[in-house]
């Protein structure tokens, strides 16, 4: 006689889990694709090998130094100021399999804030400059975002209610976006980006073609970022095999497209609205601010919430980036503080607003949101101005102006993206090409 097969469930809920979260992990690196794309596309042609070696290096660096110590510095600050976290500054080494697959998963979202910045100071940091600071941003600058947080921290009950941020909204992308405005401020503008009397010149990407494909990557992405999140497929419960965070996957599947797609149509409405065309890279950009919007709360918000989430978050999209450039004259290449950054802040400050339900008051819960953001934005500047702050004052921040001229692909590489093509970059807004002498379009 044949007898049954006995299967533990703990072991194939345990199983199913890990391989799920290895799927949509390895679904998030795949976003670096879409960055290196989108940020190339924004660039100019002579600075595009610059653009794609520091997306390289953004994850080969930062990856080692969390493995070797964000992960574990993540621990120690959730411990030191909430009590979360139970591991030192080396114990991942021997987390073990499931522990390795938790963290590998913490990675991506570490790079993924890493990479934001590289899109805000393209055409004039110094590789050398940019390197460091991912190196300080996943080692100790991110990691003390998240141990505040996901570790168990300080803002993981503050109010008795915690601060809410699902997959990453305000902590991953709030976070790069801000960190990438204010290193964007401290290295100045590109050359001829401003004129003496304080107007603005369009300094146009090489390749839209480029930008919407990196644009549309990331959006295949982000299902791992935002689905990926709810982790666990299945729970044990009784010995029986119930369904873990997969019980409400399907509100984070919806909420995500809902906002995904109002995000484009906001930004294009704002558009049409202000210049009477509808921008293209308004249009991509709005797309991925309506991911960010809703990435901190796809897990409890209604689906009329994801909707007006995302067109808000689309439609600040023209407004901010026009602020940023024409009143704080700052130079954010591939607007990353409009995408990821106020985005970001809009999202998470949006939960108590279109939450299916809540636990707490909203005013606890909007409290909770605003000392979140506050907290985290507030670090997040201080050390970005410390780092870049002490490698401009050592001249280490940017490159010179002759070498700004020529391109970041010579001068920072000694190669060529386009070697047919060349161009020359005056920076007075005059381009010398192949074809001659052009104005800058303005």
């Amino acid at each position: 006689m044949s007898t049954l097969l006995q299967v533990d469930p703990a072991v194939l809920a345990e199983g199913i889990n890990l391989m799920w979260v290895l799927v949509v992990t390895f679904l998030i690196f795949f976003m670096h694709a879409g960055f290196a794309m989108l940020e190339a596309g924004q660039v100019r042609s002579k600075n595009v090998a610059n653009q794609l070696t520091k997306n390289l290096l953004t994850w080969s660096v930062g990856v080692v130094v969390f493995f070797v110590i964000g992960a574990g510095v993540s621990a120690m600050v959730g411990s030191i100021t909430g009590g979360g976290g139970s591991y030192g500054l080396f114990d991942t080494l021997g987390a073990g399999s499931s522990g390795w697959v938790s963290w590998l998963f913490g990675a991506v979202f570490a790079m993924t804030a890493a990479t934001i910045v590289s899109g805000a100071v393209a055409g004039r940091a110094k590789l050398r400059a940019y390197v460091s600071y991912t190196f300080l941003l996943a080692a100790v600058i991110y990691p003390v975002v998240t141990g505040f947080t996901w570790g168990g921290g300080i803002l993981a009950n503050i109010l008795g209610v915690g601060f809410k941020d699902f997959a990453g909204g305000m902590i991953v992308h709030g976070m790069g976006g801000i960190a990438g405005l204010t290193a964007a401020y401290v290295l100045g503008p590109r050359l001829g980006r401003y004129n003496d009397d304080g107007s603005s010149n369009v300094i146009p990407g090489h390749s839209m073609t480029f930008a919407v494909l990196g644009t549309l990557i990331l959006a295949f992405g982000w299902y791992g970022f935002n689905v990926g999140t709810a982790a666990s497929v299945f729970a044990v419960q009784d010995g029986q095999l119930v369904l873990g965070a997969f019980d409400y996957v399907g509100r984070v599947a919806m909420t995500t497209t809902l906002a995904m797609a109002m995000g484009a149509v906001g930004a294009s409405a704002a558009s049409l609205l202000k210049t009477g065309k509808v921008d293209t890279l308004y249009t991509a950009n709005g797309l991925l601010a309506g991911l960010v919007g809703i990435t901190a709360i796809p897990d409890t918000t209604t689906w009329w919430g994801a909707i007006l989430v995302g067109v808000l978050a689309g439609a600040q999209l023209p407004v901010v980036f026009e602020f940023v450039e024409k009143r704080l004259k700052i130079d954010d290449v591939c607007a990353v503080f409009p995408v990821h950054g106020s985005a970001g802040v809009l999202g998470a400050l949006a939960y108590p607003f279109v939450a299916a339900e809540l636990s707490v008051g909203f005013g606890t819960a909007l409290a909770a949101q605003v000392i979140g953001v506050a907290l985290i934005g507030g670090w997040t500047i201080l050390a970005t101005l410390v780092v870049f702050g002490v490698l401009k004052a050592i001249g280490q921040a940017r490159v010179s102006p002759d070498h700004e001229r020529e391109g970041l692909d010579i001068s920072e590489h000694g190669v060529e993206t386009y070697p047919e093509f060349e161009e020359t970059d005056l920076g007075d807004g005059q381009l010398v090409t192949d074809g001659g002498t052009e104005a800058v379009q303005s």
